[in-house]
């Protein structure tokens, strides 16, 4: 069944649990991290109350709750590389506060009420579908402009290294955490990465199948957002506790990617 749902709404979604007997919810709305800077009130009004409403109906009816957060929840002041689960978490995004609140309510839901709250801090995820306002978003852009014109303006600095998984990886952790066995979690919240990329590096990629590509570099005020996050991940827990394991390296998802996009721009 489809239904439409205001997240805002906690009595509407209450209802909807009832009458299609939920057990599970996916929480994924929020508004994104460069997005969430041009209009802060409204990320935080959505952000905040958006799980607020859904760990509130999760007590209520006793759910599993998969709630993602992100790698904008660290900030310049977690460690660089390889950051750990367990780090100090001071973001500098109205996007990144929100998901470490997020992070902060679901344990408090989990210690106190016993709710079945599970998180991972997903890195940028790169599919072939259009992005929603993101600091990775380049990462997309860029096989839509390689196809199209050659070329391409990036806008973070060539050498802005960040987590990066491939869609259907993001996918595959997202239900392998949502079936773990609950006596195998030793946290709530996990890390989860496939591999770090550079834009110079997808580019060099790209070009092993479209030599002539071209990139220039014109940094905005997203870079200042790239800058305060990892550029690379230790998920060796998510490994260690639930079996985590990607499938997609950097050439294959480039490869992958080239096929996808191309597909949907000849269908439109």
């Amino acid at each position: 069944p489809f239904t439409y749902l205001n997240v805002m709404d906690k009595d509407g979604l209450s209802r909807l649990v009832v009458e299609h007997g939920i057990t599970r919810i996916i929480h994924n709305a929020s508004i994104l991290s460069a997005v969430g800077e041009q209009n802060p009130q409204r990320g935080i009004e959505l952000n905040t109350t958006a799980i607020e409403n859904v760990l509130e109906v999760a007590r209520m009816y006793n759910l599993r709750v998969l709630a993602p957060s992100s790698i904008a929840a660290f900030g310049p002041s977690s460690p660089k590389e390889n950051t750990p689960d367990i780090t100090i978490m001071r973001p500098t995004t109205v996007y990144g506060i929100t998901k470490v609140y997020g992070e902060l309510l679901g344990d408090y839901y989990h210690q106190k009420y016993g709710v079945d709250y599970r998180s991972l801090r997903y890195p940028g995820i790169i599919s072939a579908a259009m992005p929603g306002g993101g600091t990775t978003d380049w990462a997309i852009h860029i096989f839509y402009e390689a196809l199209k014109h050659g070329k391409y303006e990036c806008f973070l600095s060539e050498y802005t290294a960040l987590p990066m998984m491939h869609l259907r990886d993001c996918i595959n952790a997202t239900v392998s955490l949502l079936n773990a066995d609950n006596a195998d979690l030793k946290q709530r919240t996990y890390n989860v990465s496939a591999f770090s990329l550079r834009p110079n590096d997808l580019a060099a990629a790209i070009r092993t199948h479209i030599p002539s590509f071209e990139v220039t570099y014109k940094p905005d005020f997203r870079q200042q957002i790239a800058d305060s996050w990892p550029s690379s991940i230790d998920d060796l827990n998510a490994r260690r506790d639930w079996g985590w394991q990607e499938e997609y390296d950097m050439a294959s998802l480039t490869e992958d990617m080239l096929r996808e996009v191309e597909e949907y721009l000849k269908s439109h």
